[in-house]
């Protein structure tokens, strides 16, 4: 009898098991997991998140279930472990997906009328730089090694012209880089940019510290302009059942199309649209990565 209750339990949890395995997709028991990588606050994506995902459901007919992890590195490995279905990532986290686990990119986030972005070498203006060959042995901030704006792009401008940096140092945000350029820390850095709106008001980096330094436009210019780098895309599994793709991508586009849902996801990523796209549109990053050296299945495992 004691051998029997032993057994008993773990029948039923092996049938328990089982039945979860049979649930399909979209289910209550089986949500379509959604992952969102944190670039900015996560408590201001988990608030503005919960009307989405009312709206993704009341659309599709599909459960989902979102998360939201510490870092782009975490949102990768949930690809590779089937934690993630679906998620919104940063470029080089989806090369990072689409190398280890085969995920694709479908979708591509626009900001201020565009699906790309850039990167901007900085430079106070009591300095002597005008050009990128006056980097030689000046005090660099870079933002962080994952950053494409703040980092790749920048240092393949420095690779090309033959330049070779003074001391460098990682800032790990684009405006403690601005900052630092600022105070006279460093040089010179390497930011995101965005172009000016029409108004004339700066949206790149520097605009990140104007209210803690107004006088930051006369005191921080920009050196030069990188190549354009794609934005953020939605990325999907690589065996994730078409019909769950074209659902998802139809009540995306017409969510972000609402007033409602533009202005929730300004609020998350600063996004107005969504535009298709291809793995194809990410073959400039990946030659950046390998022009500078950087090792996708190394920086994996970081």
């Amino acid at each position: 009898m004691k051998g029997i209750r032993l057994i008993v339990p773990v029948l039923a949890a092996l049938l328990f098991s089982a039945c979860q395995k049979q649930d399909k997709l979209g289910t209550e028991n089986n949500p379509i997991k959604l992952y969102f990588t944190p670039s900015v606050d996560a408590d201001t994506i988990a608030s503005n998140s919960t009307d989405f995902i009312k709206f993704l459901e009341s659309e599709t007919g599909y459960f989902f279930k979102s998360g939201i992890p510490t870092n782009y590195i975490s949102v990768v490995e949930a690809f590779g472990s089937s934690r993630a279905d679906i998620a919104v990532m940063n470029s080089f986290g989806y090369l990072m997906a689409n190398d280890k686990y085969g995920a694709k990119a479908l979708l591509r986030t626009v900001r201020y009328g565009h699906d790309y972005y850039q990167g901007q070498i900085i430079a106070h203006v009591d300095s002597d730089i005008k050009s990128i060959k006056d980097l030689a042995g000046k005090k660099f901030a870079f933002t962080d090694p994952s950053s494409t704006s703040g980092y790749m792009f920048p240092l393949k401008i420095v690779k090309d012209a033959g330049v070779e940096l003074g001391n460098q140092t990682f800032a790990i945000k684009h405006d403690n880089v601005v900052t630092m350029v600022y105070q006279k820390q460093v040089d010179a850095g390497a930011t995101y940019y965005s172009a000016p709106s029409e108004d004339g008001q700066i949206r790149d980096a520097r605009s990140r510290v104007k209210t803690q330094f107004p006088d930051v436009e006369d005191k921080v210019k920009i050196v030069t302009i990188t190549d354009k780098i794609p934005n953020d895309p939605f990325v999907f599994r690589k065996d994730l059942p078409a019909e769950v793709t074209e659902k998802f991508i139809t009540a995306v586009k017409k969510y972000i199309a609402s007033p409602e849902g533009k202005q929730i996801f300004r609020n998350i990523y600063s996004v107005e649209a969504v535009n298709d796209t291809t793995d194809a549109d990410y073959n400039n990053l990946r030659d950046v990565i390998k022009a500078i050296n950087i090792n996708i299945e190394e920086q994996l495992k970081k």
